[in-house]
């Protein structure tokens, strides 16, 4: 089994790429951090995650690219079943009500979608 991190060059991205490292270690399993700013599958780790992946040795990382083609939301769920992963671990930032009616919330999508246990991380200010 593995543990999903979904990641994009943020606070809320950095404090859930920790949570999951800590998850990957507490249940001896790799972690996969599937990066969520669209990108080629050949493009590089983003300096930002290399810098964040060289902090935490022991755990074996693999990253992958979301398509541009698919909604972030479908995006991790759909990695989340290829990889057969057992928990998915994303960060979250405050919303109010109206802008969640609005914009949607792709961790709300995530919550009541996914098949495995979610781990919501809230990014300290």
């Amino acid at each position: 089994m593995t543990v999903l991190a979904a990641y994009n060059e943020t606070t809320q991205g950095d404090a859930a790429f920790a949570a999951a490292v800590a998850e990957a270690k507490r249940r001896e399993a790799p972690l996969v951090v599937l990066v969520l700013t669209p990108q080629p599958d050949d493009a590089p780790v983003p300096s930002r995650l290399g810098a964040l992946i060289s902090q935490y040795s022991g755990t074996e990382v693999t990253v992958a690219f979301r398509s541009d083609k698919i909604d972030v939301a479908d995006a991790i769920l759909d990695h989340a079943e290829r990889i057969n992963a057992e928990i998915i671990v994303l960060g979250s930032k405050k919303r109010t009500p109206v802008g969640k009616f609005l914009l949607g919330s792709t961790t709300q999508r995530v919550l009541l979608d996914a098949p495995v246990p979610v781990l919501v991380i809230k990014a300290s200010e």
